[in-house]
Parts: structure tokens; sequence; C-alpha cells
């Protein structure tokens, strides 16, 4: 893997790249209106189970698959793979996220639209980058922005939220390195107050995110 393209992945996941991220909190910003999460150490637990257990997890193995179907240029599977990660969003806003921010991704790059996480992974393959490598970079990309969006939303500061990225460290790359050697059989996720506060998010009054 070159420099250059890991500047790229670098560039593709930072918030400078145009895709919207900081408008969406992934069910978030209800999680914290109902009192789920209120501090740094509930922060830390919400995220560790979107890692380990949850809507994180599967997107590492939809990336992962992804990834595997680019590198090969077997351009129907990668299809079906984008028309499933489209089909496991569990709310209209995390199907809007998805979306939304992958046809943010390819029109960027002139790539064709897909999901999130399966638009990454393709243009993480054509680059020639090493899938455990653009795993971990893409699942910590998602880690941080959920951290930007508690820093808006609960009474924490950057030392917490940092702090809280911090300690995932470990969990995010655990889960690359068992993403990298999944498959579609693998995808489940049992995050289910996550999946509820991204539901009930759509009938919230006042909003700051998207989802």
């Amino acid at each position: 893997m070159s420099e250059a393209a890991l500047l790229k992945l670098q560039h593709w996941l930072s918030p400078a790249f145009p895709v919207g991220a900081f408008a969406y909190s992934h069910g978030l910003e209800r999680a914290v209106a109902a009192g789920w999460v209120k501090d740094r150490k509930s922060l830390r637990q919400w995220l560790a189970s979107l890692v380990t257990a949850g809507s994180l997890k599967s997107e590492a193995v939809l990336f992962a698959a992804a990834w595997k179907a680019a590198a090969a240029r077997d351009d129907a599977l990668l299809a079906e793979i984008a028309e499933l990660a489209e089909a496991l969003a569990p709310s209209a806003e995390r199907r809007l996220e998805t979306m939304a921010q992958g046809e943010a991704f390819a029109a960027a790059l002139g790539t064709p639209p897909r999901p999130w996480p399966v638009a990454v992974a393709g243009a993480a393959a054509g680059e020639g980058l090493a899938l455990k490598v653009a795993l971990a970079a893409f699942l910590q990309a998602g880690v941080v922005n959920l951290a930007s969006a508690a820093q808006r939303t609960i009474p924490i500061g950057q030392k917490d939220a940092l702090a809280v990225v911090d300690a995932l460290r470990p969990d995010i790359l655990a889960i690359a390195q068992w993403a990298e050697g999944s498959g579609l059989d693998d995808l489940g996720s049992a995050s289910l107050l996550s999946d509820i506060a991204s539901m009930q998010h759509e009938a919230q009054e006042t909003r700051l995110f998207r989802s």
C-alpha cells in the first residue's frame, strides 16, 4: 500500500471531504434527549455497543464484502451488496444517512452511487488499500464523527470526547481484524436501543442532526 493511497484514504474520511457526515448523529441525538447517553461513561458504552455488536460492526462486514467484490472486479456481486446494505437500514433516517453520504462520496470521486460503507470500500479496493487498514480507518471515522456529535449534544468537552475515542481503539482494531475474514452470513446487530433511537428521532421536534 503506497503512502499516496493512504493519504487519499485519510482525505476521504476526514471532515473536509464533502459527504456531510457532520449532519448525522446515527440516532445519538435521540439517545441524549431520552437520557440514555448523558456523560463520558454512557457515551463510551453506547459507542462500544455499536462497534462490537451493532450497526458499525455490520457496516464493517458490508465493507469487507464490498472490498473483496471490488478487488475481484465482480460488479454484479458489488451491486447485490449495495442493495443489501440499503435494505438493512433499520429506519428511514438511517437509510438517508448511509445513502446520502454514499452518494455524496461517489459524486466527489465520479464513481457509482452506493451506500456509505460499500462506496468507501469499493474506492479503497480500487486504490489498492489493504482491507484491514481501510476497515480500521472507516470504523475510526465513524466513532470520531459520533464523538463529535456528542460534544454538540451532551455537556462534555473535547477532553472527554477524545478519551472515549482513545478507549475504543482496541475494539476498533479487534473488529477490523475480525471483519477482514468475515462474510455476509456474519451480518447481525444486537444494539436494538440504537435502532429504536433512530426511529424515534424521526418524530423529535427539536433537532440538530438529520439522523
